[in-house]
């Protein structure tokens, strides 16, 4: 997909894929109106509305430097994690007064409307278009598919930062589905206490957003994506150490891992800063995927292994590891590396 976004109008394709998740959620809504949709219809509907989100994330990362300053794009991105904060918040308890109020098929239709309103919005926006060159005129996609695992290998050290945010997500990820699981089982809690834990969560990431967003991190970018991994991990450590009467304990330690969780999209940035525009499309998608395949082998190992050690001790154990990757991310040299020049330069003669 990164291919056909650094091809192709970033603006137009933005806006196409969320006129496709419009109309993948229309389609569940005019089939609600007549019947309870099956449950395979709307596995369907997520996988197709899971590819405009394929199209439209890397883009908005690759169009980003564009129309944002160099020096404002680690704020940028707290900015951005701040306001997706307030979205985990109020979507929830909105969700819940609609639904007990609304028919299904309404719901969805707030939800066409608000990406309709997204794409009316986009086109707004004056993007500027980048110069063309010779990547872009590659024979093949295979071929412009190189051409991004050559612009990250130019520079070692977005290379290791690209399996760093793997190996991240493949620890991290599985957490948000074990929360209600450890707060249940091990604390003896109820879906209230799940709800709370969801919310101090979110509130810890709106506030990690706004500081991100008014301060920027420390000048050395991966400093500031280190030390959030490391925090992240602590809080997890402690959150598996708990007795089971530690529930509040427990959420003060949510606190924290909402608090570091913005500061880690400055990794966002370094890419957005080292990387050409003409490339961002690729290196973006070659990175969502990355991850995106670290995600679920996470989820398969944390439900085999919490269901025979217990799901306080994969917290233990999964704050061992995620504090492991910042001490790696730390002493790196390739990733200090990354605190240097600019841009890259692709290599011509390696095209």
């Amino acid at each position: 997909i990164g291919v056909w976004i650094d091809r192709l109008s970033r603006k137009l394709i933005m806006i196409g894929a969320d006129l496709f998740i419009a109309a993948a959620g229309g389609i569940l809504a005019i089939i609600a109106l007549f019947m309870n949709p099956p449950v395979w219809l709307i596995f369907l509907i997520l996988f197709l509305r899971s590819i405009g989100s394929a199209f439209h994330t890397p883009a908005i990362n690759a169009v980003t430097p564009l129309i944002v300053p160099e020096d404002k794009l680690t704020k940028c991105a707290g900015y951005s994690q701040a306001i997706q904060s307030i979205s985990s918040i109020v979507s929830p308890a909105l969700g819940a007064v609609l639904y007990a109020s609304w028919s299904l098929s309404g719901i969805i239709a707030v939800d066409v409307a608000g990406a309709i309103i997204a794409s009316l919005t986009v086109a707004l926006v004056k993007i500027p278009a980048i110069e063309k060159n010779m990547v872009e005129k590659s024979p093949s996609v295979l071929a412009d598919i190189k051409q991004a695992y050559q612009a990250l290998k130019e520079q070692k050290g977005l290379i290791t930062l690209l399996w760093i945010g793997a190996l991240y997500m493949f620890a991290f990820m599985p957490i948000n589905a074990l929360f209600p699981l450890i707060t249940i089982n091990h604390f003896g809690g109820g879906t209230s206490h799940v709800a709370l834990t969801e919310v101090v969560f979110a509130i810890g990431m709106l506030l990690g957003g706004l500081l991100l967003g008014a301060w920027g991190g420390f000048k050395k970018k991966t400093v500031t994506m280190c030390l959030s991994i490391a925090v992240m991990g602590i809080a997890l450590f402690f959150s598996g150490v708990l007795p089971s009467n530690g529930f509040a304990l427990f959420v003060i330690c949510c606190a924290f891992m909402g608090f570091s969780a913005p500061f880690y999209g400055v990794q966002t940035a370094i890419f957005q800063e080292k990387v050409r525009p003409e490339y961002l499309g690729r290196v973006f998608s070659l990175s969502i995927s990355t991850m995106s395949l670290a995600m679920p082998l996470g989820l398969i190992a944390s439900g085999f292994f919490a269901d025979m050690i217990g799901v306080d001790i994969w917290f233990l154990i999964s704050g061992i590891f995620i504090m492991a990757i910042a001490v790696v991310g730390a002493l790196l040299p390739s990733v200090q590396a990354l605190n240097g020049e600019k841009h890259i330069h692709i290599d011509e003669t390696k095209k």
